[in-house]
């Protein structure tokens, strides 16, 4: 763990020496004032699960209310499901005040279920102070941007209460239509996720709520998610600790009160179910899942010694610079498997057992130390990775997009699932050009040509054949076909379904003149059908959460034929390889 602050005087100058890794820290964060804004509430405890569909009672809803009553009036839920439809009642017993939440998914039925159920018990109870419809749902693609605002517009017809929809705080810069919609602005600021310090975190939420005031001046703004997890893996800055959530927690909370933010802190109660996101998933309560206060609410937190994570920062301070320390692994290592080898090839004369044993050492360990070496540097490489994140188009600009989809003998309807994406790209100028060479039988690729015809004027389609070069040939043959004002040139496989936002993401990074070419990972999306499936997925990730991103940090990517963006000008003066 790295900190800045309130450290031994003299640990910044030593360095990684391991006598002053694993000293004790101090931190002096704020006292936890008496009442904090508000809690983010799933009542959920061990054993219980929306999942499975196992909900709490109402009395222990009840015991919950009134442990949290002690620290905040208000609460903010996430649906309506099951006994969750009890908690407005019991609040309002107890004088507290909910914001409404209604889980929204890709399933319609059950939105509009939970929808009118939010709406019945927003009219009736009056502790129902705001409605929220769903939760970062344009964030995990669950619904079209067209389809919220129509569940928005229906609800915020049907109740007396502001309504809105909740999102991270990036999502309402993607999509600042969204706002004309909604009564307020409900952002999520969770910097962890961002892999700074919990000492710097509590600076960035503040500056991000400020641009989100500033952006949307006619909004009122609700943090609807702040906080930090007690628990995470060890991955770069990715680790944490009790001590560290409570330090973030008693540091954030004056400074938002201090500039009059109205937030809710996540969470109330661990949730041992979530563990889609891995460790922080479960570990975000005030208290854990058995109603025992976590957080430290007064007095300086001793920050604790993770022997794990301090032995990791001292070996991922083994540069290359520091090759005596490197040599004496490798020396050590080698050693190692070279008495190894020579106790299993005792059997064999001396002469020959001795190079044999060298030659088998120095190819395990040459294989081992990559290996080792891709695996740390992926884990726990350099503090600041050449990181490209998801950039907001400025007004007006918006360069032509030509996206290129090459086909050969391919099923009919693994295509039309690929233009079906195509077309629904949220970007406002592209076309798609889409060329099938040298498949000999017209039952195959006639489909996909009366398909495009179907999808549009922005869709064409080229039949060649013969035509050499493979995918390369047919690729160069686009490029004479491409619109004259188109600037970026986009590469997709037939059976590729690609993410609405990819373009509004990706094409905004060529205002860079130094970029040339842009890659996207991409994944298997039918990994959940099968074991041999969840395998293909786990060889995939390997490629492209592993060593890809150590080639993106040493802008040294492997130019991998789909999901790619290419700046026309490059493309026009070096043309595809045949």
């Amino acid at each position: 763990m790295e900190h800045s602050s309130d450290m031994n005087e003299d640990s910044g100058k030593a360095g990684t020496w391991p006598a002053n890794l694993f000293k004790t820290r101090l931190n002096h964060p704020p006292d936890w004032p008496a009442m904090i804004s508000g809690v983010a509430y799933a009542p959920f405890r061990p054993g219980q699960s929306p999942y499975k569909q196992i909900f709490p009672t109402r009395d222990q809803i009840r015991e919950d209310l009134l442990l949290l009553r002690s620290m905040t009036r208000n609460i903010r839920t996430y649906s309506v499901e099951g006994t969750l439809m009890h908690i407005p009642e019991l609040a309002e017993a107890l004088g507290m005040n909910v914001t409404l939440g209604v889980w929204i998914t890709g399933d319609e039925t059950h939105n509009i279920e939970e929808i009118n159920a939010g709406i019945e018990l927003a009219n009736r109870y009056s502790s129902v102070q705001r409605l929220v419809l769903g939760n970062e749902v344009l964030f995990r693609d669950d619904v079209p941007i067209d389809l919220l605002i129509h569940y928005l517009q229906t609800a915020r017809r049907a109740v007396n209460v502001p309504v809105s929809t909740s999102e991270i705080w990036t999502q309402w810069y993607e999509t600042p239509e969204l706002a004309r919609h909604v009564d307020f602005i409900a952002a999520h600021i969770l910097p962890f996720w961002e892999g700074v310090s919990a000492l710097d975190a509590s600076a960035i939420v503040l500056a991000h709520a400020n641009e989100l005031r500033a952006r949307f001046p006619d909004k009122p703004l609700i943090l609807s998610e702040i906080g930090w997890p007690s628990k995470a893996i060890a991955k770069r800055r990715m680790t944490t600790s009790d001590a560290e959530h409570s330090i973030y927690l008693r540091n954030q909370i004056p400074l938002l009160d201090q500039h009059g933010f109205d937030y809710y802190v996540i969470e109330a109660f661990d949730q041992h179910w979530k563990t889609e996101e891995g460790l922080p998933g479960p570990n975000w309560g005030l208290f854990d899942a058995k109603r025992r206060l976590k957080l430290h609410v007064s007095g300086p937190v001793k920050m604790p010694v993770n022997v794990l994570s301090e032995l990791l920062r001292l070996i991922t301070r083994l540069r290359p610079e520091s090759w005596p320390s490197g040599a004496l692994i490798i020396a050590l290592a080698c050693c190692a498997l070279a008495g190894l080898g020579m106790y299993y090839s005792q059997p064999l004369p001396v002469w020959l057992a001795l190079p044999v044993a060298f030659i088998w050492a120095a190819c395990v360990l040459t294989y081992t130390g990559i290996e080792t070496h891709e695996f740390l540097e992926a884990c726990w490489g350099p503090d600041d990775p050449r990181s490209f994140y998801p950039l907001h188009r400025p007004v007006g600009t918006a360069p032509k997009v030509s996206l290129h989809v090459p086909c050969y003998n391919e099923p009919a309807d693994m295509v039309k699932r690929t233009l079906d994406s195509l077309q629904k790209l949220e970007y406002p100028d592209f076309e798609v050009l889409v060329i099938d060479n040298n498949t000999q039988d017209p039952a195959i690729w006639k489909p996909i040509e009366l398909y495009c015809q179907q999808l549009g004027p922005r869709f064409r389609f080229f039949h060649v054949n013969p035509l050499p070069g493979f995918k390369a040939g047919a690729l160069n043959y686009l490029l004479r076909h491409t619109a004259e004002d188109a600037e970026v040139v986009a590469v997709v496989d037939a059976d590729y379904c690609v993410h609405r936002q990819w373009l509004k993401h990706m094409v905004p990074h060529f205002t860079d003149p130094r970029v040339a070419v842009i890659q996207s990972p991409q994944d298997y999306r039918d990994s959940h059908e099968s074991l041999f499936k969840r395998c293909c997925q786990a060889e995939y990730r390997g490629f492209f959460n592993i060593g890809m991103v150590i080639r993106n940090n040493h802008d040294a990517i492997i130019q991998h034929g789909t999901m790619t963006l290419i700046r026309r000008s490059a493309l026009d003066r070096l043309g595809w390889a045949q």
